[in-house]
Order: structure tokens, then sequence, then C-alpha cells
């Protein structure tokens, strides 16, 4: 029996992703000064405002109104009549150092305290509990789903006939959604409906030119990177049939709204702690990219053709409280023994993730928008671990 998956992606004009890009923005621009920042910094943004919130500790100085309107700017919210204007928009500042409560229980943690532990990486403790997944599988290149890949390259095209001219008509905000069939053996056989909203000037003919040019320009530029048939699928383009008013003049925007669109399109479970904005000492987000670093390693190993890891925390406590591995049936050896491979392998302590992963740097805003994973060139995306965990599973 055929079942199908559906997974969405935005542009970086949505108004979500405007508020991740603006905290991004800023955590990169204190870690470059002060790597030690600690950051937990929130975006809202509407109609002529960006409000940026929340606490940071740093040694930094930065000119946060200049970096919001650099951002908004760059996104390509640069006119009035796009609803949004990085040159003219009210910018609000409110921010407040990081608990001295919580600070406590990161730079010296319950296993330093309590059980004097004299080994550096347990002195760092984790940030706030909770509970992190990653992901992979072997429907692409990249070891991702299908379904969000796609999903993303349709996005991000979106944003690249706009910018490069090739269709000077569109506006920043956009949406993507792609459904993929699958067989009987769970594997992506043909895509089956795409539907794409974009934002465009007054007075566009929409099925005279809007949707012919997506077609050529867009889907058929991405869909003929993919081996999977795409000669018979639905398409809805704006089928509301208008989409002038956009970005945060259509719809307000917050940092950590788009958390499936950010991970996996739905296709693996998610924790529920958002990304940008945060400095690696929050696990909500260093620990999963490190999920995402285990799984992909188990399958780049062979030892399984999906793979889904669970770490779990405590606040102010270096070792992981949980551990757990899923391949849903697709293991090449025991699950127990990639469970075991892993923790060999990989050092699941907040301070080591940060060290091996070289976290403190300032990367992080290209990974808000079209996805944290997938991307070439980001340390989680490495497949350095592939060996040896091969090795210390015995496989």
């Amino acid at each position: 029996m055929s079942r199908f998956f559906t997974s969405e992606s935005v542009t970086e004009g949505h108004p979500d992703k405007i508020a991740d890009q603006i905290s991004d923005s800023i955590l990169d621009a204190l870690l470059a000064q002060d790597p030690k920042s600690r950051v937990a910094c929130e975006t809202f943004v509407t109609t002529g405002l960006a409000l940026v919130g929340g606490e940071i500790t740093t040694q930094a100085q930065i000119d946060y109104n200049a970096i919001i309107r650099e951002r908004i700017l760059e996104i390509g919210y640069d006119a009035s009549e796009k609803g949004y204007d990085g040159k003219t928009a009210s910018v609000q500042i409110a921010l407040d150092p990081q608990s001295p409560d919580i600070a406590q229980g990161v730079d010296n943690s319950e296993d330093t305290r309590r059980y004097a532990s004299d080994d550096e990486l347990d002195r760092q403790g984790a940030g706030d509990q909770g509970l992190m997944f990653g992901y992979a599988c072997d429907e692409t290149p990249e070891l991702m789903p299908l379904p969000i890949t796609i999903a993303h390259r349709l996005a991000e095209q979106l944003t690249a006939v706009r910018k490069d001219g090739t269709l000077p008509y569109l506006r920043p905000d956009g949406k993507t959604q792609v459904t993929i069939e699958y067989d009987d053996d769970l594997k992506p056989v043909r895509v089956e409906a795409i539907v794409i909203s974009t934002q465009h000037e007054d007075g566009l003919d929409l099925e005279g030119q809007l949707e012919p040019d997506l077609q050529k320009h867009v889907i058929d530029s991405v869909l003929s990177q993919y081996d999977i048939d795409s000669s018979d699928y639905k398409l809805h383009i704006n089928p509301t049939g208008k989409f002038v008013i956009g970005g945060p003049q259509g719809d307000a925007g917050l940092t950590g709204r788009k958390i499936i669109v950010d991970t996996y399109g739905g296709y693996a479970r998610h924790g529920g702690g958002a990304f940008s904005g945060k400095d690696p000492s929050k696990v909500d987000r260093s620990a999963a990219y490190a999920m995402r670093w285990v799984a992909k390693n188990i399958v780049a190993a062979g030892l399984a053709t999906k793979a889904e890891a669970q770490v779990a925390y405590a606040i102010g406590v270096a070792k992981p409280v949980g551990f757990y591995v899923d391949t849903y049936g697709t293991e090449t050896v025991p699950v127990e023994k990639i469970t075991e491979a892993v923790l060999e392998v990989f050092d699941l302590r907040p301070g080591a993730i940060v060290r091996d992963l070289d976290l403190l740097r300032p990367i992080y805003v290209q990974t808000a928008a079209y996805g944290h994973f997938g991307r070439a060139g980001l340390p989680w995306e490495s497949t350095d671990r592939a060996e040896a965990l091969k090795a210390a599973a015995g496989a």
C-alpha cells in the first residue's frame, strides 16, 4: 500500500524566519567578539517593528540596531511598498543578563560541586533540562528525508530567482510544501503534490506569468536534481489567488516558531526546544546538533539505513540522564551494540559537544533559514566517526 508523507519549508522572508535570522545575527556578532557569551535572544517582528528581548551576558560591544536593520535589508525588506523596511522600522531592545542561578549550574556543575569530579569537561553543566533528538536516513546523499530536502531546495530557489533578478516581481515571503509517495518498503518513489505560496508585487497575472515562471525557474530546476518520478503531480501555486501583503505586515513573526522546518519536516521526533538565538551552552541547540551528528554517523557507517537518537539532560548536570537509539528495524547489528558503540565513540557532555563540534564560533545565522541539517560545511554534518562506530559495534 502506498503511503504519503508531507513536509514544508519557508523562505528567509517569512516573518518567523526574519525573527530567527535576527536572533542568530546577534548571536554571531557576540560570539565573534566574545566566544564565551551567554545568549538567549528572542525576536518579535510585526508591521513597522522589530523587538529583541532576552538574556545576554557578554564582554562584547555590538551595535544591536545596526545588526537588526542590516539583516532585514539583506533579506529583501528594503522599501515601504513591500510592507516592511529595515531602514525605517522601529527597533526596540529589551535585554537583561543571564540569571546567576542558571549561570552557577552551567559554570560549575553538580558533578563538580557535589561529586568532586576533577574532569574539566564535568565542570560545564547543561543549561537546562530537556530532551533532544537527531535523525538520519539514506533517502538523500545528505542522509536527510526527501520531503523536507526538496521543500528546502524549492524555498531556496524562490529566494535565488528573486535576488538574482530572474523573477524580480517576487517579494521575500514564501512557503513551500512537498508530498512524496512511498512504496511498501517505505522507499520514496514519486512526487505526489507541491504547494508554493510566494509573495509578489501587486497586479501580477497569476496564471499567465507566475505559474509558468515558477514551473520553469523554480520547480523544474529543483526536481531535475532528484532521481524520483515527477511526471504527474498535483501543483498548487498561490491557491488564495493573491499574495501581496506578506512578511511582518501579513503575520507577526517570532523566534523559534518553525522548529519542524528547522529539523526533519516532521519525519522524526522533536524535543520541543528551538535553536535560534541560543549560544551552545543551551543543550536545546548543541545537543540537537550532536544527535544529528550521532545519527548521521550511524547511517554513514552502514549500521542502519534509518537512525534516530535521543539524549536527555538535567539542568546543571554534565552527564546525560538518558540516551536512546531507534533504527526502525533497519539495523545491521543489534541496536544494543549500536548504542554501546555510540556511548564509546561520542562524549555527550555539553562541554565535550562544544569542544568536538567547535561551536563557540559565529556560524549560526546560516542555519536560521532552509534548515539546520543536511547542509554542507556544518560540523555536525561530518561523518568523521563512522569508521570508529563501525569498529566499536563489531560490524
